[in-house]
């Protein structure tokens, strides 16, 4: 039996373009020879729909969805097995079921409904959904099929030290004697997620010795990127069939007569990152009804990484740099962003703000005589740019890329209301480490980063001969500590002893991070690359007090 596994990029609430696609597909399988199509979790109506699913007539519109499909694709000699959110039963409790549906020659063939809801990180899905009470495996053409939906295997005990449900559900499907296990996924990429996708599915090839598949949404729906990736391992274990990362894709294969395990990808995180940064950036841009973005160039590395990323996500046309210097912008910082716009072919102008900032000194200077200048005057230089930008935005029908790392939003050392203004956060997920790791990699055949960019101090330029370490300890000391506590919840003590750091600079590297919530809670969304960041999934009150 050739299987295809049909990897598309849907749009939440977009049931006429997702089930072009879904369609579009079917018919490119059927024509190679596929006798079943699969296309991920919550295909037809697009993953996370969130709170649509506590609207009746979205359910009601996912339902129609599903008889359209059924009549679109009755011709066709491939049975299509696609995710959709469904109506729950009036005794659950929850507006929906996550389901699958198989539909042959415009039959409703099976409804399996997932079992194991997460609710988790950036997950939520016991909101809205009713966890499936059984499942059952069936046949098409005589072969036994086991389709589960993402989560449902995810709680291996024999793969995982500390499952998160007390039911497996592979294991229950597989006293049924399928012959095949099919998986529908909606399963976010942060770094490392792909390597482990692999072993985890690998591990339950083997131990039932069942061919495995898994097809994957692909493409950004706000902070989320979905990889794709989607996978056939054979019943020892070995990968058999593998889907593009970041792009939509359709492989077709016979998961019982396979011509022997091809070679695993290698996992690149720096290129993965990028990869990733770029499709949620175009995804969030043009999903949100955009063409163009506007990006303030500072000179310094991230503004350069955020304009590289835009311009492969958009193309250069669609990208518009702003220099805006001010008293304390060095001449080189100019001439860095103009060298930068040139290599990567987008459009740069400047505006002096130092005029501007002139009579917002001197429209406050009533107010503040008698007051040392300090970091409210940096701020004005910082909110001057936002308000700029933002009319830039509004005029041009353009989106604002803010430009900030995950080490700023840390610890709070940007601006609210200045370069903290826009709609979207690209590298917000990036210790500074980070961004330059991928600026290097970015590199790699030509300077496409200037290599002044990469090589000046770090500087906000705000004040006379300012430098990043003049406020937070070298990023070199400050990303292990906030990664250990941001993203694995590490306590001072043990990050101090694991990194032979002074007690005293990680509890105040701690204190940075605590107070500065009221900030990150005012951002932009966050593009995901890790497994914690900013935004959804870390949700911590603003009104509180930390011991440390």
């Amino acid at each position: 039996m050739k299987i295809a596994l049909a990897q598309i990029n849907p749009t939440v609430g977009d049931f006429t373009a997702n089930l072009e696609k879904i369609v579009e597909a079917s018919r490119r399988a059927a024509a190679g020879g596929a006798r079943l199509t699969v296309f991920s979790e919550l295909a037809i109506c697009g993953y996370p729909p969130a709170d649509f699913l506590e609207k009746p007539s979205f359910l009601t519109r996912c339902r129609t969805a599903v008889d359209e499909l059924a009549a679109a694709t009755a011709d066709l000699s491939t049975a299509v097995l696609a995710g959709v959110a469904l109506p729950a039963g009036q005794d659950s409790g929850k507006p929906a079921v996550n389901a699958a549906v198989l539909l042959d020659r415009g039959t409703l063939v099976l409804e399996q409904q997932k079992r194991l809801l997460p609710f988790y990180d950036v997950f939520d899905e016991q909101r809205y959904f009713a966890p499936a009470r059984s499942q059952q495996v069936v046949e098409l053409d005589g072969v036994r099929l086991a389709i589960s939906i993402c989560e449902d295997a995810w709680n291996d005990k024999n793969f995982w030290q500390r499952p998160l449900y007390a039911v497996d559900p592979i294991e229950e499907l597989m006293r049924q004697n399928p012959a095949l296990h099919i998986n529908l996924s909606s399963s976010p990429f942060w770094h490392g997620k792909r390597a482990t996708r692999r072993a985890m599915l690998s591990a339950i090839a083997r131990r039932y010795q069942i061919p495995v598949l898994m097809c994957n949404q692909v493409g950004g729906n706000d902070s989320l990127i979905f990889d794709g990736s989607s996978m056939a391992i054979d019943a020892r274990g070995e990968l058999i069939s593998q889907a593009a990362s970041f792009a939509e894709d359709l492989v077709i294969f016979d998961p019982f007569i396979a011509p022997g395990a091809i070679s695993t990808p290698a996992d690149d995180d720096t290129e993965a990152a990028y990869q990733a940064l770029v499709l949620g950036t175009r995804d969030y841009v043009r999903k949100c009804g955009f063409k163009k973005v506007v990006i303030a160039l500072s000179g310094g590395i991230d503004s350069a990484l955020v304009a590289a990323i835009a311009r492969d996500a958009l193309g250069a046309e669609n990208v518009l740099a702003i220099g805006m210097p001010s008293p304390y912008s060095s001449a080189g910082s100019v001439e860095d962003s103009r060298q930068l716009a040139a290599n990567l072919g987008i459009g740069f102008e400047l505006i002096a703000i130092s005029g501007l900032f002139k009579e917002y000194s001197e429209a406050l200077g009533p107010l503040f005589r008698g007051h040392v200048a300090d970091t409210t005057e940096e701020n004005v230089q910082s909110r001057i740019r936002g308000t700029l930008m933002m009319a830039l935005s509004n005029k041009f029908a353009s989106l604002v890329l803010t430009t900030g790392n995950k080490s700023e939003m840390a610890v709070g050392y940007c601006t609210l209301y200045g370069d903290m203004v826009g709609a979207l956060a690209v590298i917000g997920d990036l210790v500074k480490t980070r961004v330059y790791a991928v600026c290097r990699w970015l590199n790699r055949e030509r300077e496409l980063i200037p290599l002044a960019i990469l090589e000046k101090p770090p500087s906000a330029e705000l004040r006379p001969d300012q430098k990043d370490t003049d406020s937070l300890p070298p990023y070199e000391v400050l990303d292990p500590i906030l990664e250990a506590y941001v993203e694995r919840y590490e306590p001072p003590e043990r990050i101090a002893a694991a990194y032979g750091f002074e007690i005293g600079l990680v509890q105040h590297v701690v204190r940075l991070v605590e107070r500065s919530e009221y900030k990150r809670q005012q951002a932009a969304p966050v593009l995901k690359v890790t497994s914690k960041s900013f935004g959804m999934g870390r949700r911590f009150p603003i009104a509180v007090k930390v011991e440390v």
